[in-house]
């Protein structure tokens, strides 16, 4: 209704068609405790198969069982083997699986057959000749953790909606049988329907969509099943991550330009960045492939064969890399070889020919998009660090640091390992970056490649957290430097590295300059309004030494208030401020103090007479030096008197 009187079309219609009776029986697993039920699931899949076997009512026909995961399809496939179980054929059916073993269900045989499949059966395609259904009500369902931000695949219970599709799928030619490994109460209790795809997915991709549709904010846009707030703004900042818009959430004009692109958001800022790099011409090549389906195949039964295979084409530094290899060894068979040939070729190198031609087929589009957008590949091949400072731009909230035991600490601690097959998980390097990051039993990393610090530096500058310490004065440098660390999402990238502290806070290293090099001292600036005011500040002090007192002389943050009330804004190195002296035609005599500058009160009580430089002796002036240093042994007036004077004296 929301959608019709937003759009102002006629309302939806639910069409349904009509299947075959399905006789549902529930068999639940020993434990209610889900961890131990899928533990269970291969003992109470063979019950089933065998109640089938036993108690059919005469009916013939194959059976799909439904199963969580690989993992389990392996664990009930092998018990089922050992069960010896007569005149039957186990099949795995995944989506991972490749296509010569997902096209063994379409095949004629003889006797019974028991498909072992994923959710994948449930909708995406129909498995011919099942009167018989087992359904482990099980199943990996994709969901996005905002707080990690990482699709996530949990094992969760499916929704009613979900068992019953299952049930359907063995009413659809003839009558069937539905044996559940739960019971009654457990179905009644469950969701009545998976959450929608909107509610548990990144959003970035359709907030990009909507504001080049000139169509209202996420939080406003009448959604059939509006997505939480948190998962709106969570989109937002993967946006602003790349930078495809603004800290006001408008969209930018690299952002126009990603939703130009057919691709997700992080993909498309790659191809931006690309072209920034001069890596356009590779970059397609891996986002054409990162869009579509792996053509890397690994048959159940040579799995070995196909590592070898696999092997070859791998880099040591980066799966991109290895993307690009197969990249160019399909294409330099296909010049070379004839359609079957390539095919054969393929299959000797474990690669699905259909696979790669979809690979082609979405390079093709890609390239074509890009041109739109005037952007244009390459002419020579990129080097590494160009291109993977690209790939950084896009996946940024995948890299991490080694720690111990091979795992890495990721951006927003997050915590992973290398998934097992890479050839990088052997020997962990320190610093990674993963176009993907996914949660099953743990946190794994699939396409991983070597990356340096500086590199995610550059690539993540809008983002970096920079924090400066002991800001000082070099004088040999003749600037005020400091400590920087940055940091992105909780990872220090550098630490104490030494910058011109100007660069970040000019008004404080002005006051550290003027402090350190002007009145401490701490410099060898020749500066005429320098020596004068030394000398004026040497005679004032000169006098505290023949009053005794320490309360004449201005204190040191009097006089660095003088010059930074007659010092330019800009002056806060030596540089700066010999360039500036330079460009004065006339001594500055602005900078000049005064004694009124450097006098804290009028000195009333001093007279010189009674505090004379020097004492008469028959007609020799002998010179009298005055020290106010209580602890000192000269403290006090101390004169030198030449041996034959002692007695005139």
């Amino acid at each position: 209704q929301k959608f019709s009187e937003f759009f102002g079309g006629a309302p939806i219609i639910e069409v349904s068609g009509r299947g075959y009776p399905v006789e549902i029986r529930y068999r639940p697993l020993v434990s209610d405790d889900e961890e131990s039920a899928e533990l269970s699931l291969p003992q109470g899949v063979i019950a089933a198969v065998e109640e089938l076997e036993h108690g059919a009512h005469g009916m013939r026909g194959d059976v799909l069982v439904f199963l969580p995961g690989e993992k389990q399809i392996r664990e009930t496939a092998r018990a089922l083997q050992d069960a010896n179980l007569r005149n039957t054929e186990v099949l795995p059916l995944y989506a991972r699986l490749s296509v010569g073993d997902q096209e063994k269900i379409f095949k004629p045989h003889n006797g019974r057959r028991i498909v072992l499949a994923t959710n994948v059966a449930e909708t995406s395609l129909t498995v011919p000749g099942v009167r018989f259904v087992v359904d482990s009500g099980l199943a990996r369902i994709s969901r996005y953790s905002v707080r990690g931000k990482v699709q996530r695949l949990p094992i969760e219970k499916i929704a009613q909606a979900s068992a019953d599709q299952r049930k359907g799928r063995c009413g659809r030619v003839a009558e069937g049988i539905c044996i559940r490994l739960y019971d009654e109460d457990d179905f009644n209790a469950r969701d009545a329907f998976t959450a929608p795809e909107i509610q548990r997915t990144n959003l970035a991709s359709v907030i990009l969509k909507l504001a080049m549709l000139g169509l209202p904010d996420p939080s406003e846009f009448p959604f059939i099943d509006p997505p939480e707030m948190k998962l709106i703004n969570d989109g937002y900042r993967l946006l602003q991550e790349l930078k495809a818009v603004d800290e006001s959430r408008r969209i930018t004009s690299s952002g126009k330009q990603i939703a130009a692109l057919p691709l997700d958001p992080r993909l498309a800022r790659m191809l931006l960045a690309a072209d920034h790099h001069r890596c356009l011409r590779e970059m397609l090549i891996i986002a054409a492939f990162l869009s579509a389906q792996d053509p890397r195949e690994r048959p159940q039964e040579a799995q070995q064969k196909a590592d070898q295979h696999h092997a070859s084409h791998a880099d040591l530094r980066s799966d991109f890399l290895t993307v690009l290899a197969i990249w160019k060894r399909f294409h330099d068979s296909a010049e070379q070889l004839s359609g079957n040939q390539l095919r054969k070729w393929c299959r000797e190198q474990f690669l699905s020919f259909i696979r790669l031609r979809e690979w082609q087929e979405v390079h093709s589009q890609l390239r074509e998009a890009v041109d739109e957008l005037g952007l244009r590949p390459n002419q020579m091949d990129a080097n590494y660090a160009d291109l993977h400072q690209a790939i950084l731009t896009g996946f940024l909230g995948g890299i991490g640091t080694l720690e111990e035991n091979r795992e890495y600490l990721g951006a927003r601690s997050a915590r992973f390992v290398i998934a097992p097959g890479t050839p990088l998980a052997s020997k962990p390097p320190k610093w990674v970056v993963a176009a993907s990051l996914m949660e099953t039993t743990r946190m794994y990393a699939r396409m991983v490649a070597v990356v340096e610090p500086q590199w995610i530096e550059a690539a993540g500058e809008h983002l970096l957290k920079r924090s400066y310490s002991e800001p000082h004065w070099e004088a040999q440098r003749g600037f005020v430097a400091a400590l920087e660390s940055t940091a992105l999402y909780g990872l220090v990238l550098s630490a104490k590295r030494r910058i011109n502290y100007a660069s970040v806070a000019p008004q404080e290293a002005r006051e550290i300059f003027i402090r350190a090099a002007l009145v401490e001292g701490q410099s060898d600036i020749k500066a005429d309004f320098l020596a004068h005011n030394r000398a004026l500040i040497h005679q004032v002090e000169a006098i505290e030494a023949r009053i005794r007192r320490r309360d004449v002389l201005v204190d040191e943050q009097a006089q660095v208030d003088f010059y930074l009330q007659h010092l330019p804004a800009h002056i806060h190195s030596a540089t700066a401020l010999n360039g500036w002296l330079r460009e004065q035609r006339l001594e500055v005599q602005s900078l000049r103090m005064t004694l009124k500058d450097l006098l804290r009160r009028e000195l009333a009580e001093f007279d010189s007479a009674t505090y004379p430089e020097f004492v008469e002796c028959n007609g020799n002036r002998l010179p009298l030096h005055y020290k106010f240093e209580p602890a000192d042994v000269d403290d006090g007036v101390t004169v030198t008197v030449p041996e034959p004077l002692l007695a005139a004296l």
